[in-house]
């Protein structure tokens, strides 16, 4: 095995700039100790300062881990450091090649947070022996930039979100610069693509400034990288366009890079003081050319050469684990030895195991160091909203189901006022759907946040707006994601059907979320919150494409610590627990509401009643009064709810004395038991609610099944009879959608008839009157290309109990 790289050439253009040597001694070995410590994790379990010549036993079983990656986020997060010290930086690191986690987290040992944090890892001999044999071992911790890193907001461990995090981060922090490594693999994924326009939505005269760094180090796991392999005319024309500034730094002899790669980094960071300077002097906001770098560098930097005659640095062999078998092989064991040695640990690590006092003192000092800014550690820094009252906004509902209100435009004013007395840390994120959403009220009181051109009659576009539009929904959720996990608070707006193209991001966040819950230097954050809305049942217009409630039930399958689902039938239940939302920390709070004009149901007060009870018996819809119902109607979401309404109105009529119980359901999570979930209700509450033997019809906004998986262990769950969309879509009326799933009110009217034993025998006449309206619809409907009088007029007629 060789361990010296022949120096290459490279045809990129390299930024010169002034020798730093005096600086360079100590930065070298500031960059070989977090390197050393990198490569110890990946390997040792023992004999964590080489006192001895390595044996079998002082090496893991199993070796996980990505060293490729790591040398480069060690070489820049040095020079960071430096460049924190000079200048008295207030300086985070986004690290996008999570696979790179050894390195964080040595960096954050040398800088002393992580015996902060974790006293048992502590600075010396056996705290160091403790950092290695955590690594990536069961009871340590992961191996990407996990929750466990002092200094991350971002694990990386799936790719392409680095750049939305680290623009999330930098809004509204006007001092915080934010440098965001981004691997040339993580690259090619189509949410980081998008994420480089970020730059049209930054304000320098309130925001901060983020400062990418492309790490080009030419591999994957075993193919070329797009970006290190064009030409570099195209590569610096692309970023350009992109509206960088480009300065390059290519090579990998470390003295000359040291030199280039400082000279570079002050180059940018002067030319982000003077953006800043020129923009909050002048007040003028013209969108600059930020600067940023590109790092050529080969992958597995420093590492071994070659092993058993293959190239390893520099090639996709350097991936993950260099040399194979250093516990069972003894000429891999030397390699190994050889390798660590080569970072003259003897050098940087005094008797005692501790860095030594140069090390030391190279480290930015208390929150200025990386690993231990208050950003990163968002609950820290959290200030609360200042909420209105929400009572204030309430829709004026004199008697049940007798207004008509647009629910998304009624929140839209509490959303505007929040954003009034909340100007400097609450935003709404929307891909392009703001107003569409039924918002645009919250344009009253900020614009569109824009700061590419603005021609004549453009809508409310302002560098300074606070309204996040663009049309990519991983960029809206990585900026929000950013901007929560730096301690402030947002929603998120979408169509229900394409909220999917998170779910992946969602995954990551919430498992964020769990495991931060489980450490104790973490503070916690704002919740995510989501709202669902141009929802499935009135996509009738866009048809089947846009016709998709499932991504309630992906939210459900996380754990139930941090996941929570709101159905709010209408307008003043919607205003309850969007607040309620507002004000939670560490949760993933999905909100399904529509749009549309629809009947309102509960007063304020009576809807802050319901919500805090997330389910319950509309007394006033119901006509079972003291006596065991015959059936159970069960609704969650606006659209079945109003359905239900509509059956207990026709059946009413037809069987004066059938005895209807209606169970409305707001918190989703209230139907699953108390053993599965924090809300579930306990077996004897929900049977009180459904009974133990009755027929239950349930009108569910999404997937019929989910009910029945929640609700799988409940006494009477085989009497559940659940109606919801079964994938039955075009483009039709908003009535004829709800027929064609068969959770219309004459659908829910007929299961009724076929589930109530004592009214079979005389329901025939019945029967026969729903199918032949049934029959009539379909016929209207594609005559006339609307719904018939009998449903567009359609209101309640007040039967229940007084």
């Amino acid at each position: 095995m060789s361990l010296r790289t022949p120096q290459t050439s490279s045809d990129a253009a390299s930024e010169p700039g002034p020798a730093i040597d005096p600086e360079f001694d100590t930065l070298d070995a500031w960059w070989r100790a977090a390197n050393y410590l990198s490569v110890g994790q990946i390997y040792l379990m023992d004999n964590p300062l080489l006192r001895e010549p390595l044996r079998p036993e002082h090496i893991k079983p199993r070796l996980l881990g990505h060293w490729g990656t790591t040398p480069g986020l060690n070489f820049v997060y040095a020079h960071l450091n430096r460049a924190i010290t000079a200048r008295d930086l207030d300086m985070m690191y986004v690290m996008g090649p999570g696979h790179g986690g050894p390195g964080p987290v040595a960096a954050a040992w040398l800088e002393g947070t992580y015996s902060e944090v974790y006293p048992d890892v502590s600075r010396d001999e056996d705290g160091m022996r403790r950092l290695f044999r955590q690594f990536s071992f069961p009871g340590g911790i992961p191996s990407h930039v996990a929750p466990e890193t002092p200094g991350s907001i971002h694990e990386g461990g799936e790719l392409g979100y680095s750049l939305s995090h680290a623009y999330g981060a930098a809004f509204d922090n006007p001092d915080l610069i934010v440098a965001a490594v981004v691997g040339d693999g993580e690259a090619e994924t189509g949410p980081l693509a998008a994420s480089w326009h970020s730059t049209k939505f930054v304000d320098p005269r309130r925001d901060g400034a983020v400062l990418p760094i492309l790490h080009l180090n030419g591999f994957k796991i075993a193919n070329p990288t797009v970006l290190a392999r064009i030409g570099e005319d195209e590569l610096i024309s692309l970023l350009r366009g992109y509206g960088h500034e480009p300065i390059v730094v290519a090579g990998d002899d470390p003295a000359d890079m040291h030199r280039r790669f400082a000279a570079a980094l002050d180059r940018a960071l002067d030319r982000i003081s003077e953006i800043r300077q020129t923009a909050r002097s002048t007040g003028d906001a013209t969108r600059p050319a930020w600067p940023m770098i590109v790092l050529r560098s080969p992958k597995g930097w420093t590492g071994p050469v070659e092993v058993d005659g293959a190239p390893v640095e520099g090639t996709w062999r350097a991936h993950q684990v260099p040399i194979g078998d250093p516990r069972g092989d003894e000429h891999h064991r030397r390699d190994l030895e050889a390798w660590l040695r080569s970072y003259r640990p003897h050098e940087l690590f005094d008797d005692d195991g501790a860095p030594v006092a140069a090390l030391r003192d190279l480290a930015p000092r208390g929150t200025r160091r990386m690993s231990a800014n208050p950003h990163t550690n968002g609950g820290a820094v959290l200030r609360d909203l200042v909420l209105p009252d929400f009572r204030d906004y309430a829709v004026d509902v004199p008697e049940p189901a007798t207004a008509t209100a647009e629910a998304t435009r009624v929140l839209g004013t509490f959303l505007r006022d929040i954003m009034r007395r909340n100007d400097e840390n609450f935003r709404v994120f929307a891909p392009d759907e703001n107003n569409s959403n039924r918002l645009d009220a919250v344009l009253d009181a900020t614009d569109r946040t824009w700061n590419a051109r603005i021609d004549p009659g453009d809508d409310r576009l302002a560098p300074d707006g606070r309204v996040m539009e663009i049309l990519s929904e991983h960029t809206c959720q990585g900026w929000l994601e950013g901007y929560l996990l730096t301690g402030r608070h947002g929603l998120f707006s979408s169509y229900e059907a394409f909220a999917h193209l998170v779910d992946s991001m969602v995954n990551q966040h919430a498992k964020w979320l769990l495991t931060t819950n489980r450490i104790r230097w973490r503070r916690p954050i704002p919740s995510l919150n989501y709202l669902l809305t141009s929802h499935v049942w009135r996509q009738d217009h866009n048809g089947f494409s846009h016709q998709d409630p499932g991504f309630i039930d992906h939210v459900v399958n996380k754990k139930p610590e941090v996941v929570r689902v709101y159905l709010p039938p209408d307008a003043n239940t919607l205003l309850s627990v969007a607040d309620h939302c507002l004000r939670t920390r560490q949760y993933i709070n999905v909100i399904v509401a529509g749009k549309q004009p629809a009947v309102q149901f509960l007063d304020i007060d009576d809807a802050m009643t319901h919500c805090r009870k997330g389910i319950g018996i509309w007394q006033w819809a119901s006509t079972d009064r003291d006596a065991e119902p015959d059936v159970v109607l069960a609704c969650a979401g606006d659209i079945p709810t109003t359905e239900t309404l509509a059956a207990v109105d026709i059946l009413h009529r037809r069987f004066p004395d059938l005895r209807i119980r209606v169970v409305n359901v707001v918190d989703l999570m209230r139907l699953q038991d108390d053993r599965a979930h924090p809300h579930g209700l306990p077996d004897a509450h929900f049977d009180a609610l459904f009974t133990t033997d009755r027929p239950v019809v349930f009108a569910y906004h999404g997937y019929p099944w989910l009910i029945h998986r929640l609700v799988y262990r409940r006494t009477n769950h085989e009497n559940f009879h659940v109606h919801g969309y079964i994938e039955e879509g075009t483009t039709t009326t908003p009535f004829d959608m709800c027929v064609l799933n068969r959770i219309d009110r004459y659908h829910l009217a007929l299961d009724v008839l076929d589930r109530v034993e004592r009214i079979r025998p005389i329901a025939g006449h019945a029967r026969d009157e729903l199918e032949n309206i049934l029959a009539e619809h379909t016929r209207y409907v594609r005559t006339h290309g609307e719904d018939m009088p009998v449903i567009t007029d359609w209101h309640w007629q007040g039967v229940g109990i007084d």
